[in-house]
């Protein structure tokens, strides 16, 4: 039996995924939540990998692309495909790695009380989480700051020290043979496209697709356009 994982980004939930389900029509489908009781990707890897037994088709945004390319190093036989969405096979710079640890000192503040710094700093990353267009969209941005505020400061901090703390897979990415989708928003700031681009490029057989007027949260803001390519993806797995 082989099994369509659904593997969302930091601080988000099944509901990044409500756009696509159609997409997993006819298909055995496991969204996962695993990020939010693990404190280290290869931990959260490891526990998957223990849940779910067969074969595997991993679809990933952001932290989730992080945590399947870890999967794949692992067990590279039990993987069927992937599609990595928003996501880099590189570690944490220094410098994003400074700003995380600013972050987690706000979420930290909010755990002892003192709330206004988080509710701020979510703020202050949603012009750096979404493209324009989407920002004017009340009902989109409603949907995504629901998921952050209820992830929580707690669940921010390990999902944002995993995120720290992940391995560099650049040389992973030789070694996936399967047919494997990058996508990318033409204006994530968060994993830029040449992040993207070095994924596809170092694939063998890789099909990148870059989404104009898109950012980091793709399946959210552009659902029709990620549908369309994860149709076609799930097209090859099939033939």
């Amino acid at each position: 039996m082989t099994t369509l994982v659904l593997l969302p980004g930091l601080g988000c939930d099944a509901r990044i995924w409500d756009a696509q389900l159609p997409v997993f029509d006819g298909h055995s489908v496991w969204i996962s939540d695993l990020h939010t009781r693990h404190d280290s990707v290869p931990e959260m890897a490891q526990a998957l990998l223990a849940k779910q037994a067969g074969d595997l088709i991993l679809c990933s945004a952001s932290l989730g692309g992080m945590v399947a390319l870890e999967l794949y190093a692992q067990a590279p036989r039990r993987v069927r495909g992937l599609a990595l969405l928003g996501s880099s096979a590189r570690p944490d710079t220094p410098e994003r790695t400074a700003l995380r640890v600013d972050g987690i000192r706000l979420m930290q503040e909010a755990l002892d009380g003192k709330p206004a710094g988080f509710a701020a700093l979510l703020q202050a990353n949603l012009p750096f989480s979404m493209h324009g267009d989407a920002l004017d969209d009340k009902p989109l941005v409603g949907r995504f700051m629901a998921m952050l505020r209820e992830a929580g400061p707690a669940g921010l901090m390990r999902q944002n020290r995993m995120s720290m703390t992940r391995r560099d897979h650049r040389a992973t990415l030789a070694t996936v043979r399967c047919p494997t989708l990058v996508l990318c928003g033409e204006d994530d700031q968060v994993t830029p496209p040449e992040h993207a681009q070095e994924l596809s490029r170092n694939i063998a057989g890789a099909e990148l697709r870059l989404i104009p007027r898109c950012g980091h949260m793709l399946t959210m803001e552009r659902p029709a356009a990620v549908n369309n390519a994860l149709r076609a993806w799930l097209g090859k797995l099939s033939s």
